[in-house]
């Protein structure tokens, strides 16, 4: 604390009013909003991995260089464990739309707005955000290969199976395993993948515009794999006819962007790519098993 308090004073020019502790953000890392005696508040961040702190300090300033809607970085301490960033404010998507969440599904205009608004702006930071970002400083990967799919549905394996007791042949499943990997990174792409796009890692100003947060396990990858894990993560609940309308919301926003594939071929591939996000973090609630039935036996 005392280094993140002598940052903000190098940074301000003087001693903080107030500082406040957040809640943790599922990381190591702890966020701090920091009050001015002006009133204006920033947010100072302690890291414990110097790599991931670089990994999120170099892609900010990249995007924000790209005029992405990220936060701004503000300072930096020597070692890179601290930094000060722009405070954007305290309502994320996920806390926006829980209403329709709590509702079972049944998500009212606005929130539907929302998330449409938010899926739409997503393609701006796969396809800009990519050009001329340095892959060597994502963490802890450069890009997304087949060993990143290997460990989503190893995650599911040991996380899943073995704890269920559930009877499957493991050599079988793991063949399959490498059979999938090797199908999901058969297509390379030069986007920005960023790995953990959820409704939580989005923040909302007043205008309900969205703001991207976490993005420092981002690497380069297919932008199947955003779109999959907004869509299917696990507390959303969203409806079939929202998703279906999520999913073109995309597509005709990534004309924009970028030369896309025809409709039933993206269609094919992002079904795909619910599969590994959805196993990769445990959460499981669909008959998923499409690929992998023949590795179970009774």
């Amino acid at each position: 604390m005392e280094k993140l308090i002598d940052l903000y004073k190098k940074w301000a020019g003087e001693e903080p009013a107030d500082v406040i502790k957040l809640a943790g953000q599922g990381s190591n890392r702890q966020y701090f909003r920091i009050i001015g005696h002006d009133g204006d508040t920033v947010i100072g961040v302690i890291g414990t991995s110097r790599d991931e702190d670089h990994a999120f300090v170099y892609l900010a300033q990249h995007f924000q260089l790209r005029q992405l809607p990220v936060p701004q970085i503000l300072a930096v301490s020597d070692d890179e464990l601290c930094y000060l960033q722009t405070d954007l404010g305290g309502t994320s998507l996920f806390d926006a739309i829980k209403g329709g969440r709590d509702a079972g599904g049944r998500y009212n205009q606005k929130e539907k707005e929302l998330l449409k608004k938010t899926i739409r702006e997503l393609p701006n930071i796969q396809i800009r955000g990519a050009r001329g970002l340095e892959w060597q400083n994502c963490y802890p990967q450069p890009e997304f290969d087949v060993d990143s799919v290997l460990f989503d549905l190893n995650y599911f394996k040991y996380c899943f199976l073995k704890p269920t007791d559930l009877d499957f042949h493991e050599l079988k499943l793991e063949a399959n395993f490498r059979l999938f990997a090797k199908d999901l990174t058969s297509e390379p792409m030069d986007c920005f993948l960023y790995r953990d796009f959820q409704a939580r890692n989005i923040m909302l100003d007043d205008k309900g515009n969205p703001y991207f947060i976490d993005f420092q396990g981002g690497r380069k990858g297919p932008f199947y794999y955003d779109l999959a894990s907004f869509l299917w993560q696990a507390s959303a609940k969203y409806p079939f006819k929202l998703r279906r309308e999520l999913v073109w919301e995309y597509y005709q926003s990534l004309k924009h962007y970028t030369e896309v594939p025809s409709v039933r071929h993206f269609v094919n591939r992002l079904s795909l790519f619910a599969l590994p996000y959805l196993t990769g973090f445990g959460r499981l609630r669909i008959p998923w098993l499409f690929r992998t039935q023949e590795a179970f036996h009774r």
